[in-house]
């Protein structure tokens, strides 16, 4: 099974100009070809693969303009030309934007496919030597691919992907299941009546962050001042994002180890950003990664984990007698069912039925629409290949939680009479 360790890694004066040299040639052979693509397209209507121009590599080196390419390992500047193949593959299948031209500044990256080693602490990287490394877990097993990286904060990070000789487990449904709906006041709501509160970042260092913008705003481009005030603004986003991650892997982490199916909502995060009202709230809060962290945990552990379509009417559908009302004002957080008279917590409710509605795909194998669902296995590796999506995601946006925020990030249960008691 694939396992990925991210380390911090810092190398000396030396080594940081080595990587620097390699950042920028791995950065101008991708502006290079993706150049070489565009008008190879705009001449003939046909394009180049990740194959293709991999093989003008060789030539590039014995100019005599570019012949400094050969300071840099080769295979990175191979990957360069593979990972661009699977950039026009996923635009082409309408998973990601075109390809954009990559810049020196912001964030900058390589990758070493092979010959990459661990000695003691540090790690053995070709035409770099060993580089001090903050490895807080055991690596065992066969490396695959390293990929080392430079954040706006002038931090390396080295991203290592290992086999380690384990099978995946099994996945099994045989467990406790539970259902989650997303909000924005709270967190996230599961069917076993805990809420967790959202714990606004942001928010938090909004202030810290506008004080350091206007100084960076009033020093003069171009100048030592102007860097020095770029990298303290960076730092605060880089607090903000270690924060967010923090809470996110969690309550993830606390939600896999005590739940066999874990059902959540399909989102389309993107599309309800477009609202202006709500971006920076739903930008904020992170629902994407969070369902990512819980899909491949879930797939660790031998768990299932499932999306239902944004579109199951999980908010207005009684999950006792499943009578279904009208509409629901959103500032209705608690309703009664007219059919059976069950008082309900909108999102408690909602949560229930999405965790039910997750069964039942299960057991049928149809969504909500009808169509059969199927979970495909995640692709992957370093050759000329889209990675595909395990599920199909469909256009619309979804619901908004206004329910009042209660302070602290822990959960906490909503005794099954508390609705019977608002009405």
């Amino acid at each position: 099974m694939l396992k990925v360790v991210k380390v911090r890694i810092y190398p000396d004066l030396s080594q940081k100009l080595a990587l620097a040299k390699a950042f920028g040639s791995c950065r101008w052979v991708w502006n290079h070809f993706l150049n070489l693509m565009n008008k190879t397209y705009q001449e003939t209507g046909k394009g180049l693969s990740g194959y293709d121009v991999k093989k003008l590599l060789p030539h590039l080196k014995k100019q005599e303009e570019t012949a400094w390419l050969k300071e840099t390992y080769s295979q990175c500047l191979q990957q360069v030309c593979l990972n661009l193949g699977v950039a026009f593959n996923n635009f082409f299948e309408r998973r990601a934007k075109y390809p954009n031209f990559k810049s020196k500044h912001g964030k900058q990256s390589l990758q070493y496919p092979s010959n990459v080693s661990i000695k003691g602490d540090c790690l053995n990287v070709p035409k770099i030597g060993l580089i001090y490394s903050k490895i807080h877990r055991p690596i065992e097993g066969k490396i695959k691919t390293v990929t080392i990286t430079k954040n706006c904060c002038n931090q390396y990070w080295a991203s290592i992907l290992y086999e380690n000789g384990k099978e995946k487990p099994q996945t099994s449904t045989d467990g406790k299941a539970i259902g989650i709906d997303l909000g924005l006041t709270h967190f996230a709501i599961t069917s076993d009546g805990s809420k967790f509160d959202n714990p606004k970042i942001l928010k938090k260092h909004e202030v810290n962050l506008k004080r350091k913008q206007q100084q960076l705003s009033r020093k003069q481009k171009g100048s030592n001042n102007r860097n020095k005030a770029r990298l303290k603004v960076a730092k605060v986003h880089k607090k903000i994002t270690n924060c967010r991650e923090d809470f996110l892997h969690k309550l993830s982490r606390r939600i896999v180890n005590e739940n066999q199916v874990i059902a959540v909502e399909n989102l389309n995060v993107k599309g309800m950003m477009q609202n202006h009202c709500l971006a920076k709230a739903i930008q904020q809060v992170g629902w994407g990664q969070f369902c990512t962290m819980l899909k491949y945990k879930a797939e660790w552990e031998g768990k299932v984990y499932i999306e239902v379509d944004r579109f199951f009417p999980s908010s207005k559908t009684c999950h006792v007698c499943l009578n279904k009302i009208g509409s629901l004002p959103m500032d209705l957080r608690y309703w009664g069912c007219v059919k059976c008279g069950t008082k309900h917590d909108r999102d408690i409710n909602a949560a229930i039925n999405i965790r039910d509605e997750g069964l039942r795909i299960l057991k049928t194998g149809l969504t909500s629409s009808g169509n059969k669902f199927q979970r495909q296995p995640l692709t992957s590796g370093t050759g000329d290949k889209a990675c595909r999506q395990t599920a199909s995601r469909s256009k619309g946006g979804r619901k908004k939680s206004t329910t009042t925020l209660v302070s602290g990030q822990e959960a906490y249960t909503v005794p099954s009479g508390l609705g019977s008691s608002l009405f």
